[in-house]
């Protein structure tokens, strides 16, 4: 993994960033070019004119909530403006001389971007690389939940925030992780972090959510999202090694998910991010209503597991981690298991791969290994947070091409082995996605239309209003 002399990963600057997006655009036909833009973005960032911040929680655009992790490019005393009016919480471009189809887009700050949100002289918001407009740019409305609070005077947006354009409800409901300090911390997580650097912003951050509160805001915005157009809710938090409360991890998550499914039976399709439990708790979770199942873990290539998540090597195991996957679809089935990888520290310096070519075929190894059982990872693509140890030493991230050439592998695997977009992350395939913090979903084929017993289409593969996939 030693001596570096793959070009790829020697990019151009940012003055030339154009070059190398209309390069691979075209190196790489078969992957929609609203992908490429899009992990451009999310690996290295976009800036913001004031013309296109938020008013945080008083104005007519949602705010950028920080769900879980900071996903910037800069401490908040380092964001400027955007640190006291929020940026949004996504973006979704369209047009411009790539002809863009509608791309929601997870916000990661990164001042120092070459691509940048701002207004034209008629108002009008654009995305601007390199000095030059490549697409219109849509801000999230505020929603009429957000408008309303608990009765303790808690905003929604705090306990219950929504992304993925409203699709997804993220409950955060532990907002530090058990895994603590050099010895234990996931590599490129800044979960802990981010959590610190609120606090001492003096913002809101509720460290364990009650769950009387989840309920309360999943109230309100069941009452207000009139057009159902939240579909699933993920509960999720840092790794729980001990208890909580006196409960360990499935009865901690699980209370929640058993709380939600009484109060609202098939009001929203329910997943929960833990970590790979033996299957007995894994049980638990499904008795408790849970739907959906995501074991992340995080990196394939044995070594780099080992050295990225330690906490994990040493109370789980990689080994033991990939076999509590397995054993995780005789509970829920295979498609309703889909764990999460990190996509891009593959290539961390100083002990990621050489080569993109390197990166590519260890990560593919690894979905080769799941999806030939019938699960079918999905991905986030890494954002370099500079309070992290591979933030740090990596702030440019992966190269862009290996982002460009693992959805090509992703697809290709899913084909090989007759898989299909995983349930509970709304409709695939450019222009229809809604999946922010990767293209996964932009980048598989649309659902084809099918014809109801009375007439009408529909498209295969979405949820129904009761949330059911």
């Amino acid at each position: 993994m030693q001596g570096r002399t793959d070009p790829s990963r020697t990019e151009p600057g940012t003055a030339d960033r154009t070059r190398l997006v209309e390069r691979l655009m075209e190196q790489f036909p078969h992957v929609p070019r609203e992908a490429v833009i899009k992990e451009d973005l999310l690996r290295g960032g976009v800036a913001f004119d004031e013309s296109a911040l938020s008013d945080n929680e008083g104005g007519d655009v949602k705010p950028k909530s920080y769900f879980i992790f900071s996903f910037d490019h800069g401490t908040l005393p380092e964001l400027g403006a955007a640190a006291l009016r929020r940026p949004p919480e996504e973006i979704v471009l369209t047009g411009g001389p790539y002809e863009l189809r509608r791309t929601v887009v997870s916000v990661r700050v990164n001042p120092a971007s070459p691509y940048r949100v701002a207004a034209d002289a008629d108002g009008m918001l654009g995305l601007y690389l390199d000095g030059r407009r490549i697409s219109d740019v849509g801000l999230p409305p505020m929603p009429d939940y957000y408008r309303h609070t608990l009765a303790n005077g808690k905003s929604v947006m705090e306990v219950a925030p929504t992304i993925q354009w409203g699709y997804l409800v993220y409950l955060t409901v532990f907002r530090v992780c058990q895994y603590f300090g050099a010895k234990e911390e996931c590599q490129y997580c800044d979960i802990n972090h981010n959590w610190r650097q609120h606090k001492a912003a003096g913002r809101p951050y509720t460290g364990v959510k009650p769950v009387e509160e989840v309920l309360e805001a999943l109230e309100i915005i069941d009452r207000y999202d009139t057009a159902k157009t939240s579909t699933a809710y993920t509960l999720t938090g840092g790794a729980i090694t001990s208890h909580i409360g006196g409960r360990d991890e499935a009865d901690f998550y699980g209370q929640y998910a058993k709380a939600i499914e009484e109060r609202f039976p098939g009001r929203w399709i329910g997943k929960v991010v833990a970590q790979a439990l033996p299957k007995a708790d894994v049980q638990r979770f499904h008795d408790y209503g849970v739907q959906i199942y995501h074991p992340n873990y995080e990196v394939w290539d044995r070594r780099l597991f080992e050295l990225y998540c330690p906490g994990k090597e040493r109370y789980v195991g990689r080994d033991e981690w990939h076999r509590r996957i397995l054993d995780s679809a005789d509970v829920f089935g295979a498609r309703n298991v889909i764990p999460n990888f990190v996509a891009g520290v593959e290539m961390a310096e100083p002990f990621g791969f050489s080569t993109v070519k390197e990166a590519i075929d260890s990560t593919t190894e690894g979905l080769r290994f799941f999806m030939s059982h019938g699960i079918t990872p999905r991905f986030t693509t890494w954002c370099p947070e500079p309070t992290t140890p591979l933030g740090r030493t990596n702030p440019d991230g992966a190269p862009l091409e290996y982002h460009i050439r693992l959805l090509e592998s992703y697809r290709a695997t899913m084909e090989e082995f007759g898989l299909s977009s995983p349930p509970g992350y709304g409709p695939p395939g450019a222009g229809n996605a809604v999946f922010s913090v990767s293209s996964f979903m932009d980048s598989l084929p649309a659902a084809p239309a099918r014809t109801t017993r009375r007439g009408s289409t529909s498209v295969s593969g979405t949820q129904d209003r009761s949330g059911r996939a």
